[in-house]
């Protein structure tokens, strides 16, 4: 998994551009099979999105996520865009955040009428955790133009394959009857849910409510809306990225402390144990022996040395090898420094060239080592 990086899917060009705006020098990534993808940076973030246009329809959306997810190995994967609302529910402009995905075109036709067997696809706690926390510090909508503020509804929303326009039609009828709790209706959530599901990716849902599915869609009040929907849905969506990310760091964080934490095993005999410390029958072990200047120097001149070879090999190109390098230049300078920030800035500049070579495996796992030798310093 790549701890910095979170995919964005759009369905058209309108979201697309929606999120691209937030992106900072957002860089074109061929996937083998034709697929097209931009990664840049969240402005003022460590956040890196992966973002692409599948197009509409469930199933090319399953198909992109897969691609996206296999390539890019993500923290989460976000499909983001615009919808239609569901039962005056919502007001125009507003963003829904799916708590559960419906794909009501599942049913059984018989004698006496169809059937309803839907599938369904539940949130991951941790996602709709982010998203309430985002949703409640409205730290997000700071930062949409105008005076207009969209509230953020939780709730289920339903995906199919018909663009819905109509509140009398059969298909129209056939939701309200067996989705009647759901908040908005579209085209590709089921098919992402599905991809994430089968490859134990975290998927959140986020739209921007363009339009009632009542006969004004292609209205100049949908012309209206559509933009302002797509740019509140692309803002919630990066500010929640934003928290999946900062979450991961903290996690790895955590996982690095409890590499480099000490051990107690208590003993009523005799211990077989080399230790660094022994107080009457309790033995403290270290897992490992602290990290010292001289070992960061030889790890970072090694990470260099690997990184040209890297780049020698085309595995990095020319721009990502020079911000690299900066990146390591700035993590030189913070550890050759006593200043009580030192540490953290060499942490921030090293999971940041960890962000920028993630796909390469061999660079990774150095950059890995070298993370935790620093938490290791005294």
């Amino acid at each position: 998994m790549t701890n910095d990086l979170v995919v964005i899917l759009t369905a058209f060009d309108l979201e697309y551009h929606a999120v691209r705006e937030r992106l900072v020098a957002p860089q074109l990534h061929h996937h083998d099979k034709g697929s097209l993808f931009e990664v840049g940076r969240l402005r003022g973030s460590d956040c890196r999105i992966a973002l692409g246009q599948s197009g509409k329809g469930n199933h090319p959306a399953a198909v992109f996520a897969e691609r996206a997810i296999q390539q890019f190995s993500p923290a989460a994967l976000l499909f983001v865009g615009v919808a239609g609302a569901l039962w005056d529910k919502t007001e125009l402009g507003d963003v829904v955040v799916a708590t559960h995905v419906y794909g009501y075109h599942g049913a059984t036709s018989e004698d006496d009428g169809a059937k309803a067997r839907p599938r369904a696809w539940e949130t991951a706690h941790t996602i709709n955790q982010l998203a309430q926390h985002v949703a409640r510090s409205d730290d997000w909508s700071h930062a949409l133009p105008g005076d207009h503020t969209p509230k953020v509804h939780f709730g289920p929303v339903a995906a199919g394959e018909v663009l819905h326009n109509s509140r009398h039609s059969y298909e129209a009828r056939w939701v309200r009857e067996h989705f009647n709790d759901a908040l908005a209706i579209e085209m590709e959530a089921a098919g992402v849910a599905q991809a994430g599901h089968f490859n134990n990716v975290p998927v959140a849902i986020v739209r921007g409510i363009s339009d009632r599915a009542d006969g004004t869609k292609n209205s100049s009040d949908d012309a209206d809306w559509q933009p302002r929907a797509a740019a509140g849905a692309a803002t919630f969506a990066t500010h929640l990225a934003k928290q999946l990310i900062a979450r991961q760091e903290h996690t790895a964080m955590a996982k690095e402390r409890d590499t480099t934490s000490h051990t107690t095993v208590t003993s009523h005999g005799i211990a077989g144990i080399v230790a660094r410390d022994v107080q009457n029958s309790t033995v403290h072990m270290s897992t490992g022996p602290e990290s010292t200047a001289t070992d960061l120097t030889v790890k970072l001149r090694g990470l260099r040395d690997q990184l040209a070879n890297a780049r020698a090999n085309g595995a990095v190109d020319d721009a990502t090898y020079k911000a690299a390098n900066e990146e390591l230049d700035n993590a030189s300078r913070a550890l050759e420094t006593n200043e009580p920030e030192a540490k953290n800035r060499a942490l921030l500049s090293l999971k940041r060239l960890r962000g920028l070579v993630a796909e390469v495996a061999e660079l990774v796992t150095k950059i890995a080592t070298t993370i935790s030798a620093v938490n290791g310093l005294s």
